[in-house]
């Protein structure tokens, strides 16, 4: 329920806690620190997702799309919840980095060719502050990329 709880997957699972240790009407019950860690491992699957499908090409168009702006966001609340729960995200910024990388030469080359107009819903500034936050090395991007940026 955690990792499937929507856009704010850390908020699922603090309404899961307080249902199942505090609620009148939950199971009342103590947590073993391995339970408490599965709900945490599980929000952090949540993001992982969330951000996954902004950064997923087929994607783009649909009504399920949030864009890079979005998964720019909830990398930030994944990389917050990480670092206040000791957890590591190394795994889950390779793969945004992946992703990234992807994502970012095909939309140049789609709009670059005008095969569509580009759907990147965020200034280059901001962009590259996403990029930064993960760790992601913009000169591996081709030429000219922040051309496709529709946002000032």
């Amino acid at each position: 329920m955690v990792e499937n709880g929507g856009e704010m997957p850390e908020v699922a699972m603090h309404g899961c806690l307080y249902y199942l240790r505090m609620d009148p009407e939950g199971p009342h019950l103590t947590l073993s620190d391995h339970d408490l860690l599965r709900l945490k491992k599980a929000v952090v699957e949540g993001y992982r997702k969330i951000i996954v499908r902004d950064l997923t090409l087929e994607n783009r168009g649909k009504g399920h799309y949030r864009g890079l702006a979005r998964s720019g966001v909830n990398w930030q609340r994944l990389s917050r919840f990480c670092q206040r729960e000791g957890l590591d995200a190394s795994k889950v910024a390779q793969e945004v980095c992946d992703l990234l990388q992807h994502f970012m030469v095909v939309e140049h080359d789609d709009v670059s060719r005008q095969r569509r107009l580009s759907c990147i819903n965020c200034s280059a500034p901001e962009l590259l502050a996403f990029f930064a936050r993960v760790g992601f090395d913009p000169g591996r991007l081709p030429d000219g990329w922040q051309g496709v940026v529709c946002c000032a």
